[in-house]
C-alpha cells in the first residue's frame, strides 16, 4: 500500500546535511514539513536513516533550531526520589553500555527525569507506571548531549502524550463505531473502558510493548503525521485486526483477556509497520473530522488545563455518549458538498427522529423520518419503518445518490426530554451491530442556529414554515410542569407547541385515550403497586424520594405497610412511562465517593450487578447495582477519579418501589418507578439497562415480597394488641357498670326500707282513732 518514495527521502536527508552544515543561520529555523504539499502522506510513510533521525525529529516536532537551555540545577530532593533513581537503574541495564559510560548515563537520565518533574510536571509526582521511563528509552538510545535529550523527549511528551483520561472513552467510542460486534464482546467481558489494557500504549507510544526497531519505525510514520490524535486509529488497527484472536478468548477469564489484550503491540514486526500506519490512516479518513478535531487541542494541547470545564470536553460529550458524536457544522458541510468527497471518506446516511409535525415543518434535504415514538407505540410498525430505511440506504448508496451514506447519522431535537427517545431508537441500532452509528450533538436546535448564523435557514432547510417551527418560536419544553406529553404523540400538544388549533384536541383525546388504555393493561396484566410513601421520610436513614443518602447507612426506615394483596411485582409493560425523574448528575460529592470493594465488601449486600443508569439526558453512565435486605442502592463508576471509584448516586428503600417495569422488546431495559399504587404518575423513577435483568428482577420481587409479609405481619401484631387492649377496656367499663347496679340496688333497698318503715307509720297512726272511738 506504500509507493516508494526513496528519491524524496534522499532529498530531505541531504537538506539537513547542508542544515548541519550551517547552510541556514536563522534563530528561529524552518517550520515544520509540509507533506501535503509535497507528496501524500501514504508517500510519507518512509523509514529515516538513524544518522538523521534526531534532525528529523526535531524538524516534525518543530524544535529545530529552537531548543531550549536547560540550566540542570542537579539537585535530587524529590520525596520519590529512590524511586526515580532505581528505574533509572533498570534503563541503563538495557541499553547495554559500557561499564564506565554507566555511571555517566545513569546520572544524566536521573538528572533529566528530575529537571523534567520539577518543570513540567509539579503537580504530579514521579511513579513506576507513568510512562516517563519508557517514553525517554528510545530517545536515550539516540546517544545525543543531555541537552538534546531533554529537549526531544520534553517535545514529545507535549505534543503527544493525552492529559486527560477521556481518552479511554475516545477509544471505546472509535471501536464501537467501527467494529459494534466486537464492542460488544468487551461489554460481556465487562471490559467497560479500554483503560484496563490501553493505559501503557498510549503514556509510552507503544515503546513499552514493542522492541526498539519497532519502536522507531512508528515514532518515525507517526511524527510524519504530524497529528497527535492518530494514535487513536493506530490502536483501533491492533484492536481490530486481533478480533479473530479476541473472539477466540470467549471462554477465558476477564483477567486472562486483558492480558492478552494489553500484549496485543508486542506481536509488531519492524515490516509491519509501513503497513500497519496505512490502515490506521484509512480508519482515519472513515471516522467523522469533527470528532476528531474538537478532541485534539483539549487531549494534547497545553491548553487543555484551561478547557477541562468547557463544553467540549463536559462529561455528556465523551464520557457519557451514547455513541459516536458528530457536530452539525460537520453535517451541514457533507449536505452541501456530498458528491465532491472521496470515495473512502464518511457519507453520512441521515436518521431525523423527530415527531412528524416537526419533520414536516423543516427538515435537511438529504434526511429520512423515522418518528421515534413507534418504537414504543407500534414495535412491529417501527421494525417495518426500519427495514424499509435499510433498504433506502443500500438502494441509494449503490444508485450514488447525494442521501446515501454507509455512515448512519441520527439527528433529534435537540431538547433533552425528547431525545430520550431518540436515544431508544439508536441503542436499538447498536444492539444490532451495525457499523458507523453516529448521533449529532445539539440535534436540530444546533441544525437550524448554524444556518441561521450563516442567513441560509431557507436554502439550507426543506419545507421551513418559521410560523411552526419550534427553534424560530424559541419555546422549550417545561421541566416542572406538572403533567408530561407521551412521547409518541406527534401533533402540536407536543410540549415544545404553543399554538391551539383543532390538533391539540384531538392530540389531547388521543393521549387521554391511550391512558385508559394504559389503565385496562395494567389491570389485565395484575401490575402491582405500592400506596403512598409519604410517610417515608420519618426514616431516620433513609428518605424515600431522595435518589442519593450521604451517609450510605443500610437498612432502617419505617416498618408501615407498602403493599397489600401482591403477588408478583415484576411487570411487563409497553406502555409510554411517566417523566418524572430526579436523578443526581451534578459533580461528585466527596462524602458519596468510595471505592466500589468497600461497597461490596459490606455485610449486609446481598449481590451486585452491573448496569448502564440511563441520566435526565438519556446518555447511559456505567454504573453498579447493589441489593440488600431493605435498599437498592446505585452506585456510579468514576473513572477519572481513579480505577475501582464510585461514587453513591441512589439509596431506595425496597418498600417504596410502586412498580417494576420492562419492554417486550427490550428486556434488558428495567424502570423501578415510586409512588401510589396504580398511580399513573409517581414521584419519581430510576431506569436502567441490566444485562442481567431476569436475575436482578427476581431476586428484587423476591425481597419486596418479603418486606410485605414482615409489614403485614407487623401490623397484625398491632391489631392484636389494640384489640386486647379494647377488650380490657371494656372489661373494666363492665365491672364499673356491675358496681353501678350494686350500688342502685343497694339504695333501691334503702328506699324500701323507708317506704316499709312509712307504712308501718301510717297503720300506727290509723289505729289510734279507732282506740278512741
Amino acid at each position: 500500500m506504500v509507493e516508494d518514495n526513496s528519491a524524496w527521502m534522499q532529498e530531505l536527508e541531504l537538506a539537513l546535511q547542508e542544515e548541519k552544515q550551517g547552510a541556514e543561520d536563522s534563530l528561529t529555523g524552518p517550520g515544520p514539513i509540509d507533506l501535503e504539499d509535497n507528496v501524500s502522506p501514504a508517500n510519507a510513510h518512509q523509514s529515516i536513516a538513524e544518522t538523521f533521525r534526531p534532525e528529523v525529529w526535531k524538524k516534525y516536532l518543530d524544535i529545530s533550531g529552537k531548543e531550549s537551555r536547560v540550566i540542570f540545577s542537579d539537585i535530587y530532593d524529590l520525596p520519590e526520589q529512590n524511586e526515580l533513581r532505581n528505574d533509572c537503574k533498570q534503563i541503563v541495564e538495557k541499553l547495554g553500555n559500557d561499564d564506565e559510560d554507566k555511571v555517566s548515563v545513569l546520572s544524566d537520565l536521573e538528572s533529566i527525569l528530575t529537571q523534567f518533574r520539577k518543570t513540567r510536571s509539579p503537580s504530579r509526582p514521579y511513579t513506576t507506571d507513568n510512562g516517563w521511563i519508557e517514553l525517554l528509552f528510545p530517545v536515550v538510545a539516540l546517544k545525543l548531549p543531555k541537552q538534546e535529550t531533554y529537549n526531544l523527549f520534553e517535545a514529545i511528551h507535549r505534543r503527544y502524550i493525552v492529559r486527560h483520561n477521556d481518552v479511554f472513552h475516545t477509544l471505546t467510542l472509535l471501536i464501537l463505531y467501527h467494529d459494534p460486534a466486537l464492542s460488544n464482546f468487551l461489554v460481556t467481558k465487562k471490559i467497560t473502558s479500554t483503560h484496563v489494557f490501553t493505559k501503557t500504549w498510549f503514556q509510552s507510544l507503544f515503546a513499552a510493548q514493542c522492541n526498539l526497531e519497532v519502536v522507531y519505525a512508528i515514532w518515525d510514520l507517526y511524527f510524519q503525521q504530524e497529528d497527535p490524535f492518530f494514535i487513536f486509529f493506530l490502536a483501533l488497527v491492533i484492536i481490530v485486526n486481533a478480533r479473530d484472536q479476541i473472539f477466540a478468548l470467549k471462554d477465558e477469564p476477564k483477567d486472562k483477556v486483558i492480558e492478552a489484550l494489553s500484549l496485543l503491540p508486542c506481536g509488531l514486526e519492524r515490516d509491519d509497520v509501513s503497513d500497519f500506519c496505512s490502515l490506521a490512516q484509512y480508519y482515519d479518513y472513515k471516522t467523522p473530522r469533527s470528532f476528531k478535531t474538537e478532541l485534539k487541542s483539549c487531549l494534547f494541547e497545553n491548553e487543555a488545563t484551561s478547557l477541562l470545564n468547557t463544553s467540549i470536553l463536559d462529561k455528556t460529550f465523551i464520557s457519557q455518549a451514547l455513541c459516536l458524536p458528530v457536530s452539525a457544522e460537520e453535517l451541514l458541510h457533507y449536505t452541501r458538498h456530498s458528491l465532491d468527497y472521496r470515495e473512502d471518506s464518511v457519507r453520512f446516511f441521515l436518521i431525523d427522529c423527530r415527531p412528524a409535525l416537526q419533520y414536516n415543518n423543516g427538515h435537511l434535504p438529504t434526511a429520512f423520518h423515522l418518528d421515534s415514538s413507534l418504537m414504543l407505540q407500534e414495535p412491529t410498525a417501527f421494525a417495518t419503518a426500519v427495514q424499509g430505511l435499510l433498504s433506502c440506504q443500500r438502494a441509494a448508496i449503490k444508485q450514488g445518490s447525494q442521501a446515501g451514506g454507509e455512515h448512519v447519522c441520527f439527528l433529534g431535537c435537540g431538547q433533552l426530554e425528547e431525545d430520550q427517545y431518540t436515544h431508544m431508537v439508536v441503542s436499538s441500532f447498536l444492539q444490532r451491530q451495525i457499523q458507523f452509528i453516529s448521533l449529532v450533538r445539539g440535534g436540530y436546535q444546533s441544525v437550524h442556529s448554524c444556518l441561521e448564523e450563516c442567513n441560509s435557514l431557507d436554502d439550507g432547510l426543506v419545507d421551513h414554515n418559521s410560523a411552526e417551527c419550534l427553534v424560530c418560536l424559541g419555546s422549550s419544553p417545561s421541566r416542572g410542569s406538572e403533567t408530561t406529553p407521551s412521547p409518541s404523540v406527534t401533533t402540536p400538544s407536543s410540549p415544545f407547541a404553543r399554538s391551539h388549533s383543532s390538533s391539540d384536541l384531538f392530540g389531547k383525546i388521543g393521549a387521554a385515550m391511550k391512558s385508559k388504555s394504559a389503565e385496562v393493561k395494567e389491570k389485565l396484566i395484575e401490575i402491582i403497586s405500592s400506596p403512598s410513601s409519604a410517610n417515608a421520610n420519618s426514616s431516620p436513614s433513609f428518605k424515600s424520594n431522595s435518589t442519593v443518602n450521604r451517609k450510605p447507612i443500610i437498612g432502617g426506615g419505617s416498618n408501615k405497610r407498602r403493599y397489600r394483596n401482591v403477588a408478583p411485582v415484576f411487570s411487563i409493560d409497553d406502555e409510554h412511562e411517566p417523566q418524572t425523574e430526579t436523578s443526581r448528575d451534578s459533580e461528585p460529592d466527596e462524602e458519596t465517593i468510595d471505592s466500589v470493594q468497600a461497597w461490596l465488601d459490606k455485610p449486609e449486600v446481598i449481590d451486585s450487578f452491573e448496569c448502564q443508569q440511563i441520566n435526565m439526558q438519556g446518555y447511559l453512565c456505567d454504573s453498579i447495582l447493589l441489593v440488600t435486605e431493605t435498599n437498592l442502592i446505585v452506585l456510579r463508576e468514576l473513572p477519572e477519579r481513579g480505577r475501582g471509584q464510585v461514587e453513591l448516586m441512589v439509596n431506595r428503600r425496597l418498600a417504596t418501589i410502586g412498580r417494576i417495569t420492562t419492554k417486550k422488546k427490550h428486556p434488558e431495559f428495567i424502570t423501578f418507578q415510586y409512588g401510589t399504587p396504580n398511580c399513573a404518575d409517581p414521584s419519581d423513577m430510576d431506569r436502567f439497562l441490566i444485562p442481567k435483568a431476569k436475575e436482578a428482577t427476581e431476586l428484587l420481587s423476591h425481597l419486596i415480597l418479603r418486606c410485605v409479609e414482615e409489614e403485614q405481619r407487623q401490623k397484625q401484631e398491632t391489631g392484636n394488641s389494640s384489640e386486647t387492649n379494647r377488650t380490657n377496656e371494656s372489661d373494666k367499663s363492665n365491672i364499673s357498670e356491675t358496681n353501678r347496679t350494686d350500688e342502685s340496688d343497694k339504695s333501691n333497698n334503702s328506699e324500701t326500707n323507708r317506704i316499709n318503715e312509712s307504712d308501718k307509720t301510717n297503720n300506727s297512726e290509723a289505729s289510734e282513732p279507732s282506740k278512741a272511738s
